[in-house]
């Protein structure tokens, strides 16, 4: 995740959303006061820097009603106040309010079916090139995002839910409106390398795999009115 001071916006992470990529970008535009997270495996010219310090885990404890407690125990004794992926609302927690309520806050989603085909590839090529698609759908380990920018209640705790598939269009306009120089690239494709079969989506789902995605992330499909 990012907090920009110069900039004033927040930007939460997601997964299998070119999120690599545009923290890659935003950390070469954002100030030395700024929060930017580590990222794994690193990514040239990437720089983390302000992403520790003490903070009062309270509030956290109590409106997340213990659950957690490990987590936040575990982050406060390292000092990572914020890290990769870190979920909005516990982002929120561990800030002051004037900064939350202030800065423009945005993150990005992506056509789940497209999403999880990307993230099978990533965890197959992880896993040395072992596991199919089938055993992947059957494991249901999916790649779900809408917990890092909604709360317990469904509500979306973000400014703006970039969509993947209009990615470049909407990035140009958010940067515009923040005053981040932006010439339409983001001038690096991070972690691209995973996925070999380029085929559409659509040319790859059974009609059974098909609806175990539709049924997983129904959610998602709900929010953003996304088809197969």
């Amino acid at each position: 995740m990012i907090i920009s001071h110069r900039y004033k916006f927040i930007f939460i992470k997601t997964a299998k959303t070119a999120g690599t990529s545009i923290e890659v970008f935003l950390s070469n535009c954002c100030g030395e006061n700024d929060v930017v997270t580590p990222i794994w495996p690193h990514v040239e010219p990437h720089r983390a820097r302000n992403y520790k310090g003490l903070w009062n885990p309270l509030p956290e404890i109590i409106n997340n009603k213990g659950h957690g407690i490990i987590r936040t125990t575990r982050d406060l004794l390292k000092r990572n106040r914020f890290y990769n992926h870190i979920p909005a609302l516990l982002a929120r927690e561990r800030m002051p309010t004037n900064i939350w309520t202030s800065y423009f806050k945005f993150c990005v989603e992506r056509n789940p079916w497209d999403k999880t085909l990307s993230h099978y590839h990533m965890v197959n090529h992880r896993a040395g090139g072992r596991i199919s698609f089938d055993d992947y759908i059957a494991k249901g380990n999916f790649c779900f995002n809408f917990p890092l920018y909604t709360d317990s209640y469904g509500n979306v705790l973000v400014d703006k839910v970039i969509k993947y598939e209009s990615l470049m269009d909407e990035l140009g306009v958010v940067f515009q409106e923040l005053g981040i120089p932006f010439e339409g690239s983001l001038g690096v494709r991070a972690k691209s390398e995973y996925r070999k079969d380029r085929r559409p989506y659509q040319d790859i789902f059974s009609d059974k795999q098909r609806q175990i995605i539709e049924k997983a992330f129904a959610k998602e499909i709900e929010m953003h009115g996304y088809v197969f």
